[in-house]
């Protein structure tokens, strides 16, 4: 049996990158998902903002319509194969238009779920067990 200590370590990180992620998307930040469930996972968690989905149009001129914005960018893709090589794709892209594209917050979320979860589309139900493993259950959880 796994030592709830780790479950709560396990879901303080995951609520703390929520929080950073939050924080860049209430300053105006685009977030850059794969698919409307990877949205809809994410306002489940309380996280509101400026959606986009990288899935939908060529990726360069995706990158350049973005980039004339000028506003941060966090790439949350996908931590399975697909998921890593469109956000390598993004950053190359985004950097060629002089854009520095926030990674960390997926790089972490992916180091603290790959074993449980590959996708952000997940992350809800994840969260959501993790709190209920660690007593940590809020209403919205119920529903």
């Amino acid at each position: 049996m796994v030592d709830p200590e780790i479950y709560r370590k396990r879901l303080e990180r995951i609520e703390e990158l929520l929080s950073e992620l939050s924080e860049y998307s209430e300053k105006g930040a685009i977030i850059i998902v794969e698919g409307k469930r990877d949205i809809l996972s994410l306002k489940r968690l309380g996280i509101e903002g400026n959606f986009e989905l990288a899935t939908r149009h060529s990726l360069f001129n995706f990158s350049e319509e973005i980039a004339r914005l000028g506003r941060e960018v966090i790439i949350l893709t996908d931590w399975d194969r697909r998921g890593d090589l469109l956000a390598v794709k993004l950053s190359e892209y985004f950097e060629s238009f002089g854009l520095k594209p926030e990674l960390h917050i997926r790089n972490k979320l992916k180091l603290i779920s790959q074993k449980e979860i590959k996708d952000v589309e997940s992350l809800y139900t994840y969260v959501s067990s993790l709190r209920l493993k660690t007593g940590f259950i809020f209403d919205e959880d119920l529903n």
